[in-house]
This record gives C-alpha cells, structure tokens and sequence, in this order.
C-alpha cells in the first residue's frame, strides 16, 4: 500500500484481526511490518487455523466480503494476495527478510526501533537538523538539561529524591551531572579571560611612561619594607666580602636557615617504607627545586597539586556517602541512595563555584559594580552550606535539632576528608613534581 494510508490501514488491520479471531477455526495471528524505500509499505499477517475444514469455510463464506470490504475502504492504494501454508511449510514464512536497525541490528516492526528507538529509514539530514541536534538540550527548555539545572540550582534535595522515587527520565543521570558540571568548573577556574584575550588587556601607546612611573614606584616600596625589615632584625643582608652572592637570610630564632639543601643529617632509614621512596638524593634534589630563585619549582608543585584536585574530589564522594550511612542508620537508605545524594550536592558546589568564578571574572568587563560582585559571591558562598542543610532535611526528613547536629558532624567530616587528601595530594605533588 502507499506510506500515506498505512496508518489509517493499521487501525483498520487491528480491528479486522480481532474480527477475524472470532471466526470459528481461527485460533492464533501475528503481524510483520516492512517497508520499503519507494514510499511503500508492507503488512503481513499469518492466521493459524485448527483444520483444512476450518479454512474450506471461510474461504467459502466471509473471505469475499472481507476482501471486497477492503478494496471499497483503500480503493487503488491497496493491494492484497494470500498465501495458504500447511503447517510445515510454515518455517519458508521466516526466511522473508525483514529490515534491521542501522544502530543495532534489532529487526524492525516500524518506523522506529523496539530496541534503541532510532527511526527506521536511513536518510540524509540537513545542516539545520545538525545543528539542533547539537544545542537541542540547550535551546529546549523542557529538556533534561535544564529540568535538571532547575532543580538542582533552586530546590535543594528536590532532584534527588524525584530520582529515589522512580521519576528519572525526565532528569539527567546523576553521575553525568557530577561530570558535566566538575568540567565546567574546572575548564572556567583555569581559563584566565586577561590572557586568552590579551588584546583587549593590552596598554595603549600612550601610557608607556605611566607604567614605568608604576614600576618605579613598586621597586622603591620594595627597597622601603626591605631596609624596615633588616632594621627590625627579621632580615640579615651579609656584605658582599662575606657572601659574594649577597643573599638575603631570614633569621628566625637567631639561627640562619640552611640555604644549600644540606641534609646530611637526614637519615631515610629511621623513616621506614617512607625514607625508602625519599633518600637523601632525592630529597636534596627536592629542596634544590623549591629554592630556585625563579620559582620554578613552586610552579611546577603548584601545577601538580591542582592535576590532583578533580582526582582528590572524586576520591571524597564514596568516602562521605559512608559518612551519610553511618550518621542515619535508620533511614532505611541503601549506601548508594547515599552516595545519590553527594553526586547531587557535590555537582550543585561545582555550579555554585562556577557562578562566583564567572561574577568575579568577567563582572568588570560587562560593568557589574564591585560592590554588586561582592554580594553576588558572598551570597552564593553561604547559600552552599544552605543548601547542604535544607537537602539533608527534605531527603531523611527529620527535625531540625537531629539535622543540624548531623550536618554539624558532616562538616568536620568533610574538612577533616578534604584536608587529608590536600596533604596526600601535596605529597603525590612534591615527588612527582
């Protein structure tokens, strides 16, 4: 039949099966549906009858007039033959080759898959249809992108209960919002607005002389505190007979630091597995690094240690989801409708975070007043803790004296988990660095 009536066809074809059903003799049916490239389609139905009797009346009863029936209703847009297989012969019905998914394989029963949902017919799209694809999420504000982003970002807790009872479609994966957000965060925290558009920061011609009046300025204040502080004692600056290189030394407690990296009463071995990783090579080596007039090797730590960061943080979910376990154990909650509600608070902080990056970055450039930045960001660095106390409420529903007793416990939680980890991140850092 022609593609233009095939749905009217398969509301009439469900009727007449169940019509045909009902016939005596008829006791099973099961439909195909195939369709070509020619703007074509094709249903096949295979009716099972109980005897050759059963089939001998209906071709001699009703057969014509359901026929004629037919033709009267699609006229010219339909065609029909019939085929009568005896019940070994059953098996050459399978063998018509049905057309398959492109993305999976799965045979096709329609214009889109049973399986994954792809649409059936293989055909080239526009530039357009590319493009919505690509910013659909963005451009639609009933997607998942930002039913998610609402609930996220204005009702604390909201979005994860609304996934612990059952309604998640409607929402982006909780650990996809974790990702999506933390990469955002991160790709904004590095991204430096003075240096990739360096030539909208550029001085014009004309200030040359007001810069080194500028430089000139900084270097006497520098000369200033640095004759305060050799005078107070806090500096010792050697003459140049003594110490050709004319170094300044911090003097504390009257003792002069060791400037050389000189461990030679360092002894690995009283450190156990640890002296064994740092030996006094390399510890010399380390302290070499970190001396370096030009700073090189604070750099490179400082480099390191933020490589850690997104590693660290993600380290911190399952550890503070055993936290939430171990504080409401009676909640009836499974360790990973814990761990839920991290995935859910942690991606809101990178949001947060994200926001107050933005304001303090780009506020001067679109003229946003520093006193309205300042708001803006202090605003959001009480709403984060806020928020962590008004999602515990709305998730474990308790009161506020066993909540805020609880979040309190959270908190030393969570600096005493972040510290731990800063200081085996600046470990990691230190060697590796």
């Amino acid at each position: 039949m022609h593609a233009e009536v095939a749905d009217g066809f398969d509301q009439w074809l469900a009727e007449h099966v169940t019509d045909m059903l009902k016939l005596p003799g008829f006791v099973a049916a099961d439909a195909s549906v195939m369709d070509d490239s020619d703007g074509r389609v094709t249903r096949v139905v295979r009716y099972f009858l109980a005897s050759d009797q059963d089939l001998e009346n209906y071709l001699a009863g009703p057969a014509a007039a359901m026929r004629q029936q037919t033709s009267e209703q699609f006229g010219s847009h339909f065609e029909a033959s019939r085929r009568i297989l005896r019940s070994n012969a059953f098996s050459s019905l399978n063998s018509i080759a049905k057309p398959r998914c492109l993305n999976c394989g799965t045979a096709l029963a329609g214009q889109y898959c049973g399986h994954c949902g792809q649409r059936a017919k293989s055909r080239l799209i526009s530039v357009w249809e590319l493009v919505k694809d690509a910013f659909g999420d963005l451009l639609d504000v009933d997607s998942r992108l930002w039913q998610t982003m609402v609930q996220l970002a204005f009702r604390p807790g909201r979005l994860t209960r609304e996934y612990l009872q059952g309604r998640r479609a409607r929402y982006m994966p909780p650990f996809r919002t974790y990702l999506v957000l933390s990469l955002l965060f991160f790709l904004v925290a590095f991204f430096d607005p003075k240096e990739e558009f360096s030539i909208f920061f550029e001085p014009v011609a004309g200030s040359a002389q007001d810069s080194a009046n500028e430089a000139n300025e900084i270097e006497n204040a520098r000369q200033e505190l640095l004759s305060e502080l050799e005078a107070e004692g806090i500096l010792i600056k050697p003459s140049t007979a003594d110490d050709p290189e004319a170094r300044l030394r911090v003097d504390v407690d009257g003792k002069e630091p060791d400037a050389d990296c000189n461990l030679q009463d360092y002894n690995p071995a009283e450190y156990g597995w640890f002296g064994q990783r740092l030996t006094r090579e390399r510890a010399q080596q380390i302290c070499r690094r970190f001396a370096a007039e030009d700073g090189e090797g604070i750099r490179g730590f400082l480099d390191k240690l933020l490589e850690y960061v997104p590693a660290g943080l993600f380290v911190l979910l399952p550890l503070m989801a055993l936290v939430l376990k171990v504080l409401y154990p009676l909640s009836g909650r499974y360790y990973v409708e814990h761990l839920l509600l991290i995935l859910h608070y942690h991606a809101f902080v990178f949001l947060a975070l994200t926001v107050e990056i933005v304001i303090a970055r780009f506020g001067n450039l679109i003229g946003v007043a520093d006193t309205v930045q300042a708001i803006l960001v202090t605003a959001l660095a009480i709403y984060i803790p806020v928020y962590l106390y008004k999602t515990l409420r709305r998730v474990y529903e308790q009161g506020h004296l066993f909540t805020s007793f609880k979040f309190t416990l959270i908190v030393l939680a969570y600096w005493l988990g972040l510290a731990t980890l800063l200081l085996v991140m600046a470990a990691f850092a230190v060697f590796t660095v």
